[in-house]
């Protein structure tokens, strides 16, 4: 217990009243005592009740890193016991040393204050204010790929033949063996589902028949649409995320450069053109997948299921399906390209543009799907 005053080599104590503490520290703290005083200190603390400690620092003639993190200890001590802490009479030279490691800052009490989350109204404000600028920009973006389509068709040599060869071998070549997998099981699926029904009836000769009607005018276009919004869509939105996070969106601007044109448009036209001719494959893998089936499980010769395939579809039926997966090209390479040109932030914004990409592309395609059903109900 301190009764009136104390003495180190290191400082002196007094008690001006119960609980009320000075500190007198002598000529040095720096690294040679540091841990010295700490140790006697943190034995006074402990030991004994204070409710204020107050540091005088007019007899220092030099202190470095080390003392400035004793004094931080030694307030974080004496707050702990809920007692509070306070430096007098620094000399102008320790004072340099507080500002260069900005001790006032760290000794400062910064109140918590508990972030607000915002009511229901507000988020509902906030969503439908971010959903309108979305359609602006999505209006904006469309405008910009018409106009942009066609200055290239009056300038073919405008479109940068290069990118879009390259961007046709990642978008079509590269998919063809996993739509042609997902194909082919897909058409053995079918048939083998639905031969468990048909053979009751002696009709399995229609197995072909379901198989190629429903790949060449329904699942063929749409399965091939998603397999290329997951591959290509986000490969799109991820390319142009990462040029507009790193400023080579801007860099084009500066330099004179359509983005629009030196970016979309070749993705674009790379999709129009190679998605309607992996959907021919995938129609083309399905009806053998389905053949697989006719022949090993159904009795029928290779011949016989042929004949009733051609004799089922028509030319409608494939061109109907071509003409689907055009469309569903032109939403999976603008939604792509879309979210690419709305990323903000850094590498987190890329990924949500990517997964935004493939999700809203999917959905579009099957509610395109959906609309198009339904204008060939009502046009047969």
């Amino acid at each position: 217990m301190i009764q009136g005053k104390a003495s180190s080599i290191y400082f002196s104590i007094e008690e001006k009243a119960k609980g009320q503490i000075n500190i007198y520290f002598n000529e040095r703290i720096d690294k040679t005592n540091v841990s010295s005083i700490l140790n006697e200190l943190n034995a006074i603390i402990d030991s004994y009740p204070i409710h204020s400690l107050n540091v005088d620092l007019s007899n220092v003639q030099y202190m470095d890193d080390y003392g400035t993190s004793l004094l931080f200890t030694i307030k974080n001590r004496v707050e702990k016991h809920d007692g509070r802490f306070n430096i007098e009479n620094v000399p102008e030279r320790i004072s340099n040393i507080f500002n260069i490691f900005k001790f006032d800052t760290i000794i400062e009490e910064v109140p918590l204050e508990k972030t607000p989350h915002p009511d229901i109204f507000t988020r509902i404000g906030e969503g439908t204010v971010k959903i309108l600028h979305d359609i602006k920009y999505m209006i904006s973006f469309i405008g910009s790929i018409i106009i942009n389509i066609i200055y290239v068709m009056r300038h073919p040599r405008s479109l940068r033949f290069d990118d879009t060869i390259i961007c046709m071998q990642r978008t079509g070549v590269d998919a063809l063996p996993i739509v042609g997998l997902i194909s082919f099981l897909m058409g053995l699926i079918m048939a083998f589902m639905s031969s468990v029904q048909l053979e009751q009836f002696g009709a399995n000769i229609y197995v072909a028949s379901l198989v190629s009607l429903a790949m060449t005018r329904e699942l063929g276009p749409i399965m091939t649409a998603i397999i290329v919004a997951g591959r290509s869509g986000s490969s799109f939105a991820a390319e142009i995320g990462t040029m507009k996070i790193s400023e080579e969106i801007d860099a084009l601007y500066t330099m004179g450069f359509d983005p629009t044109r030196f970016l979309v448009i070749p993705k674009l036209v790379a999709s129009v053109i190679v998605v309607p001719i992996l959907t021919l494959f995938s129609d083309l893998f399905a009806i053998l997948g389905g053949l697989l089936v006719g022949i090993g499980m159904l009795d029928l010769t290779a011949n016989a299921y042929i004949t009733q395939t051609i004799k089922t579809i028509g030319l409608f039926d494939v061109s109907w399906g071509f003409m689907k997966s055009g469309v569903f090209a032109i939403l999976i390479a603008w939604i792509g390209c879309l979210r690419g040109f709305r990323v903000t932030g850094g590498a987190a914004g890329v990924g949500q543009a990517t997964t935004s990409a493939v999700v809203s592309s999917i959905f579009l395609i099957i509610l395109t799907d959906s609309l198009f059903s339904v204008i060939l109900r009502y046009w047969g």
